[in-house]
């Protein structure tokens, strides 16, 4: 649903660290332009991120998760099935759990951390939070604050599990927030609205 089968074809042939244009021409022994084109197609589309390195676009293919899963649904689109999309994220993050778990909860090294609601505690607790840890921090440091819809909310929408919980709350930061600012799948906040959100 993501890729055309020629787009698969191309991306499973890309680096896993960030390349350039050149790099990628080479590898699909296609010309500049054309590997140009096709780049910029797919980060428009969020399958990869685009960024702008001393004048030039370097890309990178971002996680299944989190990252171009989840970008599908940042935003309303008519590209693809959404409503389709969702059920299968569904049956795979919430049905067929395991993977997730494993993701998430096993492991010397952890996908993601749990940041405090820096409000929520009193002065004594706060002083044994450690500032990369604090929520307030990553969003003060960060060179670029994007925010889109919550894939998970909009997950939920299509598969008949709403909540009254706001949707234009997903937040990302620094490069891979510019690439997806860029190409309308998150818009540009500053830090004040960041930090009320």
């Amino acid at each position: 649903m993501l890729f055309s089968e020629q787009e698969a074809q191309l991306v499973s042939q890309i680096p896993i660290k960030p390349f350039t244009a050149e790099k990628a021409s080479q590898i699909w022994k296609m010309d500049l332009t054309s590997t140009r084109k096709m780049l910029d197609t797919l980060a428009g589309r969020a399958i990869l991120v685009d960024i702008e390195h001393n004048g030039e676009s370097i890309y990178a293919l971002p996680p299944p998760m989190a990252g171009f899963f989840e970008f599908s649904l940042m935003r309303i689109r008519d590209d693809i099935d959404q409503k389709a999309l969702s059920d299968l994220f569904y049956q795979y993050m919430n049905v067929e759990e395991d993977f997730i778990r494993d993701l998430f909860t096993r492991g010397d090294t952890q996908l993601g951390r749990t940041f405090v609601n820096e409000p929520a505690l009193s002065t004594e607790n706060a002083l044994h939070v450690l500032d990369y840890e604090r929520a307030s921090e990553v969003i003060e440091q960060a060179s670029h604050r994007g925010v889109g819809i919550c894939y998970c909310r909009h997950k939920m929408e299509h598969v008949g599990r709403d909540c009254d919980a706001p949707k234009d709350i997903c937040m990302t930061f620094n490069t891979s927030a510019a690439s997806l600012i860029k190409h309308g799948h998150a818009r540009s906040v500053e830090k004040e609205e960041c930090l009320d959100l």
